[in-house]
């Protein structure tokens, strides 16, 4: 079965990195604001699976009032970092769709949900969050690096209808992030605890590393091997983060 990706806006652009045999997985990686899929499309060619599929698609260009209106790549418009900044939730709610609709793809064209990774650094890791706990599609794993859940007052009751509260949850966070804390991080994950399984969620500092990531990251892979829905070795699906990508906010 062949979906259209035109049918889908997000995938008419994004960069794809298909497998060099039968595709039975996917890894799904959303980029941080004012970047695009490229640095990490790049990488995943590097570490690539051949039995996967990795998708990198660009966010939109809009006006970013946390950075002076300036237009810029940005699934979702940000007045501030703190937890108590006001949100764009028409366009977190707006974004997660279009991420809902890539993996809806994915899942008409024969793979199933609980072999699709959902991941992002920074704005896209916040993304993945939302979208994997507001998805009725169960997915093999989610991976968030220094990032922080959007909309988290509206939480536990948005995940009312969610697939993935016995979804593996990684979050990874440097120690010295100036521009999300790691306090953030770590509230976020006790806040992702109260959301679904506690035993399910995974969150791990770094000291020293800043706003990007670094070879230290590759080490948190190892939880990876616990997604028993693939069957292969799926360790290395994710060591796009090890490659050393410092890509700023």
């Amino acid at each position: 079965m062949c979906g259209n990706n035109m049918s889908v806006p997000l995938l008419s652009e994004a960069l794809t990195v298909p497998g060099t045999e039968k595709e039975t997985a996917v890894v799904i990686f959303l980029h941080g604001l004012g970047d695009t899929g490229h640095g990490w499309a790049d990488a995943m060619t590097s570490i690539r699976l051949p039995y996967i599929k990795y998708i990198c698609p660009h966010a939109p260009r809009i006006p970013v009032t946390l950075n002076m209106k300036m237009t810029m790549p940005s699934w979702f418009d940000l007045t501030g970092l703190s937890p108590e900044s006001p949100e764009d939730e028409a366009g977190i709610k707006r974004a997660a769709e279009n991420i809902k609709a890539i993996i809806d793809h994915e899942v008409k064209n024969g793979i199933p949900s609980n072999r699709i990774i959902l991941g992002g650094f920074s704005q896209g890791g916040a993304l993945s969050l939302y979208t994997a706990l507001t998805s009725q599609q169960q997915l093999a794993g989610v991976v968030g690096l220094s990032c922080w859940l959007p909309l988290h007052k509206t939480f536990p009751q948005a995940a009312s209808g969610s697939g993935n509260k016995d979804t593996p949850i990684l979050q990874c966070h440097g120690e010295m992030d100036p521009m999300i804390p790691a306090q953030y991080g770590a509230m976020t994950a006790e806040k992702l605890k109260n959301i679904v399984s506690p035993q399910n969620v995974t969150f791990r500092t770094y000291p020293g590393l800043m706003h990007s990531s670094c070879p230290q990251v590759r080490l948190i892979f190892d939880f990876i091997d616990q997604l028993c829905h693939l069957s292969r070795n799926i360790q290395t699906i994710c060591t796009v983060a090890a490659y050393e990508l410092y890509i700023q906010i």
